[in-house]
């Protein structure tokens, strides 16, 4: 190899990496920097469920909640406009079960259970008190919409950085319990065709109505 053609191999291999420089300088100055990097197709931007308490102390005795109490149980309850995926919980230092019933029986009203967990709340619940504990959660999906892409130029074969945003976007705000993007919800095992039959299967294994005789009756007035 000559010492000329060694002089341009070694020209060629010092450009390359300058050219590269001004192909990234080139984009950002022009304003279409931003070249999307995610290369696979599982969003970046996933929802974040957030679980915030409310608390509500009421005063309660050897009979549970006075009705002036449930009132007031009932009147927070519709100030936090109680709904489903809400989850309702009882700190009672006493343990009480006719202050379990009274809680329980406002809660079915807007048709939600009182669970058996209870959650960490701040302070301390004297004894003749109880709290009441409402949970409910958020889903949201921080950072979108994101339009950092602004390169029409792909070299990575990536998604947009917008990606994944109007779809999981969508599923935070209408799905019903929050809660359920992070383990759904367990079911009983019985599916709509099972309890959809239910009455097919009583008509077929129902004993025929003759199957005891006919009764006997006579046209003759006593």
């Amino acid at each position: 190899m000559t010492h000329s053609v060694i002089r341009k191999t070694a020209r060629r291999f010092a450009a390359a990496p300058s050219a590269a420089l001004a192909l990234t300088l080139g984009l950002a100055l022009s304003g279409c920097g931003g070249m999307a990097t995610n290369m696979s197709l599982e969003s970046v931007h996933q929802a974040v469920v957030q679980r915030t308490n409310y608390t509500l102390d009421l005063t309660s005795g050897p009979g549970g909640l006075s009705i002036p109490e449930q009132r007031r149980l009932a009147g927070w309850f519709d100030a936090m406009d109680l709904r489903y995926g809400d989850r309702i919980a009882i700190d009672d230092p006493q343990s009480s079960g006719q202050t379990r019933s009274a809680v329980e029986a406002v809660a079915s009203r807007y048709g939600i259970l009182v669970g058996d967990d209870t959650p960490v709340t701040p302070g301390y619940v004297n004894a003749g008190m109880v709290r009441v504990i409402v949970s409910r959660s958020k889903a949201e999906v921080p950072g979108c919409p994101d339009w950092q892409t602004k390169s029409s130029t792909n070299l990575m074969n990536a998604t947009s950085s917008n990606y994944g945003c109007a779809t999981n976007s969508n599923i935070a705000a209408m799905v019903a319990d929050p809660e359920h993007l992070i383990k759904g919800a367990t079911g009983s095992g019985e599916t709509v065709v099972m309890s959809s039959t239910k009455a097919i299967d009583a008509y077929r294994t129902s004993a025929p109505t003759g199957a005891a005789g006919l009764k006997a009756s006579s046209s003759k007035g006593e």
